[in-house]
C-alpha cells in the first residue's frame, strides 16, 4: 500500500505546526453519511445508558429531599445545554473529525489537544466503554443466568474471569466490528437503539405519571421536600447553607456523568451532512430532549416512590430510592407497574440502552485518535481509513484498550478518578470560545453561542464550584485523575522526540 505524505500548516496560538496526513490510495475521505435526525440519534444514544435508572438512589443519600434530588438533575442538565451552545459554536468554525481534541488544539496549542486525548483513550472513553459494557452484561444475565459474575471461566493470578467479562468483551468486539463496516452501517444501529429506548422510556414516563402514581407517596414525598439532610453513620444530619451547596456539588458527579458523552457527536463531524448547522442543532436538541427525559423518569421515581427508606427493609417502600436493592430506582419503580416481572423488562430496557450507548462511544471515539494519529499524535495506523472509509484501525486500538479495561475490574474507579479532568476540559473548551472570539473574530460562525458571554460565564463559574468542592470533599477520587491527566505531558513530550527521531533516519 502506497502512502501519500502531505505537509499543511496550521498555527496554533501563534505557533506553526506541521500536520501529517496518511492517505492510501484507496481512500477518498471520511463519507458524509449523518443527517439532523442521525446526528440527534448519536447524541441521544450516546447519553442515555444505565445512569439514568440507577445514579438517583446515591443522590438521593447524598441529599435526602426530593426537591433537591430533581434541582441536581436540574442544574446537571442545564449545565449540559449550556455546553452544548457553546461546543455548536466552536463545531460551526471548526466542522473537522475530532472535535473537541480540534477545538482545544486550535484554541491553545497542541499539547492541551493532546492532553485532552490522552485523557480520553486512556480512561474517559475507553472507561466509559468499559463501564457500560459491564452494565449490559450484568443486566443480561438477569434474563440470561449463565452470565455472571459468579461464574468464573479461568484465572491468571489475581484475575478471575467470569461470564459476565467474556459477555461484555464480546459486545465490544462485535460493535467495534460493525462500525468498522462503515458509517452507514453504524448509524443504522444507532438509530434503532436509541428510537426503541426512547419510545420504551417515553412509555415508561407516560404508565409511571397517569396510572402509577401513588397518593400516600407523593404526599411523603412533599411532606420533606426541601428538607435536605445526609445519612452520617445512622444519623440523620440536617444540611443548610455551605454544608447543602457541598453536598449538592458532590450529587452532581452522578447526575453529570449520566448526561455525560453528549459531545461525542462533534467528533463525527466530517461525516456529518453540513456540519455547521445540523451539529449545533443536534447538540441543543438531543441535550434537551435528554435533559427533559431525565427529569420527568425523575418525577415518576418520586411519585412511585418514597424518597426515604431504610437500608434493610422488606419491600421497595420501605427501602425508598435511597435503598433500592443494588440502587436500581428503575426496577424498583417500574415494580408499582409489572409487579414481579419488573425486574425482567427492566433489565431488557438496560440492555437495549446500554448496547445503543456503547454503540455511540464506540463510533464517535475513534474519530478523536483518527484525528489525532494524523497530527503525528498517534500511532500512525489510526490515521488511515479502511475501504469502508472509516478509521478501522482507531477503532480496534480503542476496542482491545476497553476490553483489557473490563478485565481489569477497576473501569469504575478510575471513572471516579477522572470526573475531575472531565470537568477541567468542559471549562478549557467553553474558554476556547473567547479564545477565539478574540483571535479569529473574523472566522465563519453559522451558530452563535446563545447568551455570550454570561451563560458561559456561568458554566464556568458553576463547574469551577463543583471541581473545587470535589478537591475538598473527595480528594481521594479528584487528584489521581489530575495526575492521569499531568502524565500526558511527558508522554507527549516523549512522543514528539521519537517522531523527530523517526524522522531523521
Amino acid at each position: 500500500m502506497r502512502l501519500r505524505h502531505r505537509n499543511s500548516a496550521y498555527t496554533t496560538s501563534g505557533i506553526a505546526v506541521f500536520k501529517l496526513n496518511i492517505m492510501p490510495n484507496h481512500e477518498n475521505g471520511l463519507q458524509k453519511s449523518l443527517n439532523l435526525l442521525d446526528a440527534t440519534a448519536l447524541v441521544v444514544g450516546s447519553m442515555i445508558g444505565s445512569g439514568i435508572f440507577i445514579v438517583s438512589a446515591d443522590i438521593a443519600r447524598q441529599l435526602g429531599s426530593p426537591g433537591w434530588l430533581m434541582v441536581s438533575w436540574i442544574i446537571a442538565g442545564l449545565l449540559t445545554v449550556m455546553a452544548a451552545a457553546s461546543y455548536g459554536e466552536l463545531a460551526s468554525m471548526m466542522p473537522d473529525a475530532g472535535g473537541q481534541y480540534v477545538y482545544l488544539r486550535e484554541a491553545y496549542n497542541p499539547l492541551v489537544g493532546f492532553l485532552y486525548g490522552w485523557t480520553s483513550f486512556t480512561v474517559i472513553q475507553a472507561g466509559s466503554i468499559a463501564a457500560v459494557a459491564m452494565a449490559f452484561a450484568k443486566f443480561l444475565g438477569v434474563m440470561v443466568p449463565w452470565i455472571s459474575e459468579e461464574k468464573v471461566l479461568f484465572r491468571m493470578g489475581p484475575l478471575a474471569v467470569h461470564t459476565a467479562h467474556l459477555t461484555a468483551i464480546a459486545s465490544i468486539l462485535f460493535l467495534t466490528w460493525i462500525n468498522t463496516r462503515g458509517i452507514r452501517t453504524g448509524k443504522y444501529i444507532q438509530n434503532f437503539f436509541t428510537y426503541t429506548k426512547t419510545l420504551v422510556l417515553f412509555g415508561f414516563i407516560v404508565a409511571g405519571l397517569f396510572f402509577a402514581h401513588r397518593a400516600e407517596v407523593i404526599q411523603a414525598n412533599l411532606a420533606v421536600f426541601w428538607d435536605a439532610v445526609r445519612l452520617e453513620g445512622g444519623r440523620i444530619v440536617p444540611l443548610s447553607g455551605f454544608a447543602l451547596m457541598a453536598a449538592l456539588g458532590v450529587s452532581m458527579v452522578g447526575s453529570l456523568f449520566t448526561y455525560d458523552a453528549w459531545y461525542n457527536v462533534t467528533f463525527t463531524s466530517r461525516e456529518t451532512i453540513d456540519p455547521r448547522r445540523n451539529i449545533p442543532r443536534s447538540l441543543i436538541l438531543g441535550t434537551f430532549l435528554t435533559t427533559a427525559i431525565y427529569i420527568l423518569v425523575n418525577a415518576v421515581y418520586l411519585m412511585t416512590l418514597p424518597l426515604r427508606g431504610t437500608e434493610h427493609g422488606a419491600t421497595v417502600f420501605e427501602r425508598g430510592i435511597q435503598f433500592a436493592v443494588s440502587d436500581r430506582v428503575g426496577t424498583a419503580s417500574l415494580s408499582g407497574i409489572f409487579g414481579d416481572s419488573s425486574v425482567v423488562l427492566m433489565a431488557l430496557l438496560i440492555v437495549v440502552a446500554t448496547f445503543g450507548c456503547n454503540n455511540g462511544l464506540i463510533l464517535s471515539g475513534a474519530r478523536v485518535y483518527y484525528a489525532m494519529a494524523r497530527d503525528g499524535l498517534f500511532f500512525q495506523r489510526a490515521g488511515r481509513l479502511n475501504r469502508q472509509s472509516v478509521p478501522g484501525n482507531a477503532l480496534v486500538y480503542q476496542g482491545i484498550w476497553s476490553c483489557l479495561l473490563c478485565l481489569s475490574g477497576n473501569y469504575s474507579q478510575i471513572l471516579d478518578y477522572v470526573i475531575t479532568a472531565v470537568l477541567i476540559f468542559f471549562i478549557l473548551t467553553i474558554a476556547a470560545v473567547f479564545v477565539l472570539r478574540i483571535r479569529r473574530p473574523d472566522a465563519p460562525r453559522a451558530f452563535r453561542a446563545f447568551g455570550f458571554p454570561y451563560v458561559q460565564l456561568l458554566y464556568g463559574l458553576a463547574t469551577l464550584f463543583i471541581i473545587v468542592t470535589l478537591l475538598i470533599e473527595k480528594p481521594h477520587f479528584t487528584w489521581p485523575g489530575l495526575l492521569i491527566v499531568l502524565l500526558g505531558i511527558p508522554v507527549y513530550f516523549i512522543w514528539q522526540k521519537c517522531r523527530r527521531w523517526k524522522g531523521k533516519r
